[in-house]
Formats: C-alpha cells, sequence, structure tokens
C-alpha cells in the first residue's frame, strides 16, 4: 500500500513559526530597542511560549542576528524590485535604486527603530558587526554595478558608490525622523541631481 505525502501545510508549520519569531524579534526591537529583546519579550509578541524560542533558535543572540538578516533581506527586496520595474534604461535603473530607499514603507521611523537597535549591537557584537559590514558592501557593490552601467569609470566607482550611499542615508535618516521637513520628491530630486554630477550624460 502506498504510504500518503505528508500534507505540505505540515511540513510548513515550523518555518512560518521560526518566521513568526524573527518577524516578533524585529518589532520587540524596534519598540524596545537592544535591551529589551528577551526571550520572554519575543515570546510574548509572538504569542508562543519562551521555550519555543529555544527550540527554534540557540538563544536570542541567534535569534536577533536571523531579525537583522530578514530586515536587510525586505528592503533589498524592495530596492531590487524598484530596479526591476525601471525598465531596461541603465540610468533608469539607477534612479530607482537610489531613490527606492525614499519611499513610505523604507522612509519609516518604525524600521529606522529596528535599524538602531541593530546599530547600537555593531560594537559589543562580533556577528552583527559583520553582518553590518556585509550589508554596507552588498549595498555599494549594487550600486557599483548599476553606475557602471551609466558609465562611471572604473576608477571612480568606490568613492562614487560610497558619496552616493551617504547622501541617501542622510536623506532616509531627516525623512525617517522629521517627514514634514521636505517631501519624498525633494529627495529623490536632490538624489538624482547629485547623480548628474557624476554620471556622464545620456547620449543624444
Amino acid at each position: 500500500m502506498r504510504k500518503m505525502k505528508e500534507p505540505a501545510f505540515k511540513r510548513a508549520e515550523p518555518d512560518a513559526r521560526r518566521q513568526s519569531l524573527i518577524e516578533a524579534c524585529a518589532r520587540v526591537l524596534g519598540r524596545a530597542g537592544a535591551a529589551g529583546a528577551s526571550v520572554r519579550a519575543i515570546a510574548q509578541e509572538a504569542g508562543v511560549s519562551p521555550g519555543l524560542v529555544n527550540h527554534y533558535f540557540d538563544g536570542v543572540d541567534a535569534l536577533v542576528a536571523a531579525a537583522y538578516a530578514h530586515v536587510d533581506g525586505m528592503v533589498t527586496g524592495a530596492l531590487d524590485k524598484a530596479v526591476g520595474d525601471a525598465g531596461p534604461d541603465a540610468r533608469d535603473r539607477l534612479d530607482a535604486f537610489v531613490t527606492a530607499s525614499f519611499a513610505p514603507d523604507i522612509a519609516d521611523r518604525h524600521l529606522l527603530a529596528t535599524w538602531v537597535a541593530f546599530w547600537g549591537l555593531v560594537t559589543a557584537r562580533p556577528d552583527i558587526a559583520r553582518q553590518h559590514d556585509e550589508q554596507y558592501a552588498g549595498f555599494r557593490e549594487r550600486l557599483e554595478g548599476l553606475l557602471a552601467g551609466c558609465g562611471v569609470p572604473a576608477s571612480e566607482l568606490r568613492r562614487a558608490a560610497i558619496a552616493v550611499t551617504a547622501l541617501v542615508d542622510g536623506l532616509w535618516l531627516e525623512l525617517c525622523l522629521s517627514p514634514g521637513c521636505f517631501a519624498v520628491e525633494e529627495a529623490s530630486g536632490i538624489a538624482r541631481r547629485f547623480l548628474d554630477t557624476i554620471v556622464p550624460p545620456r547620449p543624444a
């Protein structure tokens, strides 16, 4: 007699529970900071017992690291989607990547609070410091590729990417902290004008 396959939803349940804990951890970090991200607080946020946290993760430090990777993945996915939606033109794709950080779902106070909690751990936890370095390097690498596609010389790519990243980070931070100071459209316009100074003009 043929053995029936296990229902797909049963196989998916552990992954779903693990993901719910990661998302709960990110919310707790944004609300209470790293100091408030205890196993008990995260379990309460997720609506599960503290023992379930330890079942899926080797302590709260591992869960925080997984939450960092999750949040970074969400932002990276949003940026990559913006580039994909921009079409084949190299400059349009560069503009989309740079200005996507100003979209409401990324320039968000709650997301900023979560990032601040992660950044506060950089000096205390080598694994978080490593994740931060990898995240920054990945962003810059994607940006360098887009700049190269627009004709920026290889000798200038690294410094150009650092400069653009610093501008984007500054505008993003102010949009999160003081959204009434300037509009998303103004931030995007400032970024595009800066790109005009480092990217060769489009062919006539």
